[in-house]
């Protein structure tokens, strides 16, 4: 029971990583806090954590949405009294190209759910992890933002995820002293229901730009946020975790 009696926010959790990470940091004890913008899918993963003997409540929003992150942390201390963590994984891939072709309301998009979500769920945790006397957060970035490699068409993407990882290291040194652990973490190529829309083609493309020739189960992805969130890692801070079939090998 890695997260027993912990009280976890988890956003994007209606369906693939985020849904993976909110069963298995239940089925290791902790109550969950469900945010996406699907609240039909987001109850189905509540009823299943539910059903299992697990402790969970959700609220529907979207992270681009300042008073979204505050909802969160208030709904936390309502129903189990404090908050010890959160998995800060909602992100976008965004409009693909080269930026000359991108419109800036696509680059706009992207930057607010993937860097700008970020520093508004910061702003809100802290000083709820401040009054419990400290915990941990964890951020979804990319291999993509912490050595591209040349990938082409991801320039609004990758700029995203690298400002994420700069973020997040200054969390870290920031809040360091009081108990708060800031960690990256960097997933490669996930099977989630997004890429079931993609032709079998692309998904063995992808598939094969990875090191160890498959992609990433998304309960695979959600152990290593688990370790993050863990006492087990109670001396890492500051770091961008990669979680990634070898990516970041290849690309360096």
């Amino acid at each position: 029971m890695e997260l027993e009696n912990k009280t976890i926010i988890i956003t994007g959790a209606s369906s693939g990583i985020g849904a993976a990470a909110a069963e298995l940091f239940a089925s290791e004890g902790a109550n969950v806090i469900l945010g996406a913008r699907r609240e039909t899918e987001l109850e189905t993963v509540s009823a299943r954590i539910k059903a299992n003997g697990g402790n969970a409540v959700f609220l529907a929003g979207d992270v681009r949405d300042e008073g979204f992150a505050d909802a969160l942390v208030q709904l936390a201390v309502k129903e189990f009294g404090e908050l010890d963590g959160a998995f800060n994984n909602a992100g976008i891939l965004g409009e693909m190209g080269p930026i000359p072709d991108m419109d800036l309301n696509d680059w706009n998009q992207v930057m607010s759910v993937n860097l700008t979500a970020a520093f508004q769920a910061a702003k809100a945790q802290i000083p709820a992890l401040r009054k419990t006397g400290g915990g941990s957060m964890v951020f979804t970035s990319s291999f993509v933002g912490f050595s591209n490699g040349g990938m082409p068409g991801m320039g609004a993407y990758a700029a995203s995820k690298a400002g994420l990882n700069g973020l997040v290291q200054s969390l870290a040194s920031d809040h360091a002293a009081e108990g708060i652990r800031v960690n990256a973490l960097l997933p490669g190529g996930t099977i989630t229901p997004v890429n079931g829309e993609q032709d079998s083609d692309t998904l063995a493309y992808i598939a094969g730009l990875h090191p160890m020739k498959r992609m990433a189960d998304a309960r695979e992805i959600a152990q290593a946020a688990l370790f993050l969130l863990s006492d087990r890692s109670s001396f890492v801070t500051g770091t961008p975790l990669a979680a990634d079939g070898g990516m970041a090998v290849r690309l360096t």
